[in-house]
């Protein structure tokens, strides 16, 4: 109890210094494009935006969302959004390659526990191996759900047949009408359904252990906006990390989390500690590097590993903590 009220109160005192240093400073807007709300750890902004965590740094966010990682990538390029959150990794190493005003500013998702692949109870698909000439959805090129079915496809060596069906929401209704054999979603979306007899888990993003290990999502910001406002982009971070803390260390987080999510307090609870841990939300964190070039090359994201250099420029974390 003591933690968590020491917690609360540092957040406070934060954000107290920090609303007083920036005193007669207008708030700055930053468009946030956010893939595919209620999957992973979609949450962090818009609940520290609405728990004020990002006012004491000067900021009025606009946040929209997307179908998923792709449709992210092209807001960001087009500067329909400065920063987009759950982007897919390869994607925006693919993007970046053919020249994109793209760069990644923190990690958003590491390993690959948290999204899985589903069929209705009633299918004739028991396992990975019955998805020969099946259709297997992901959200949209670029994502991480496409990233994660394609390196499913090498594990199992399995010749399925990858199907864009957007996001989650519309996937489920793809997938127990028929439209598509096997679905997608992330937890905590869909875990209701396989905890109610309604679906059957088919596989796991972390079923492809080099998949696993790696970052499969990023928080990137248009690059011109980023070279012209830096110090934007670091408030931007400082908001959504003191975001993370408050969700993850406090009760009225995990309560917020819990509305956010549609979810009793419990199962919220659960989701965190098992899909979503810290860790594996951790924006400083970036893995498995080696591993993401081999497979951006394998599935023809790039026609050639970045340099260190190239890596260097493409990935900008503000203030990152080792």
């Amino acid at each position: 109890m003591r933690s968590r009220r020491f917690v609360v109160a540092s957040l406070a005192a934060i954000a107290t210094f920090a609303a007083l240093a920036d005193t007669g400073r207008a708030e700055e807007e930053l468009k946030i494009a956010v893939g595919g709300r209620g999957i992973g750890e979609t949450f962090v902004t818009e609940i520290g935006y609405k728990a004020g965590l990002f006012k004491p740094h000067n900021l009025a966010l606009d946040i929209f969302y997307t179908d998923g990682g792709g449709e992210t990538q092209q807001a960001v390029i087009s500067n329909s959004a400065q920063v987009g959150i759950a982007s897919g990794f390869l994607g925006a190493i693919g993007v970046f390659a053919k020249g994109a005003p793209v760069r990644i500013i923190g990690g958003s998702y590491t390993g690959g526990a948290q999204v899985f692949w589903y069929v209705p109870v009633a299918s004739s698909i028991k396992g990975p191996r019955d998805l020969s000439g099946k259709t297997v959805a992901y959200s949209n090129n670029g994502s991480s759900t496409h990233a994660g079915v394609l390196a499913l496809q090498k594990h199992y060596n399995v010749d399925f047949k990858p199907t864009p069906t957007g996001n989650a929401a519309a996937t489920m209704t793809a997938t127990m009408s028929g439209q598509v054999d096997v679905g997608w979603a992330g937890a905590p979306f869909g875990v209701a359904e396989l905890e109610a007899g309604k679906t059957r888990l088919i596989m796991k993003s972390s079923d492809a252990p080099d998949f696993d290990k790696q970052t499969s999502r990023v928080i990137i910001a248009n690059a011109t906006e980023l070279k012209a406002r830096p110090e934007v982009f670091v408030r931007f971070m400082r908001g959504y990390r003191d975001s993370l803390r408050w969700v993850y260390s406090t009760p009225e987080g995990l309560n917020a989390y819990a509305n956010f999510a549609k979810l009793p307090q419990a199962t919220a609870k659960r989701a965190l500690q098992e899909f979503l841990p810290l860790a594996a939300v951790d924006p400083d964190r970036i893995s498995g590097i080696e591993e993401v070039m081999a497979d951006a090359v394998n599935f023809k994201f790039i026609a050639a590993p970045l340099t260190h250099a190239d890596l260097a420029e493409l990935i900008q974390i503000p203030e990152r903590r080792q």
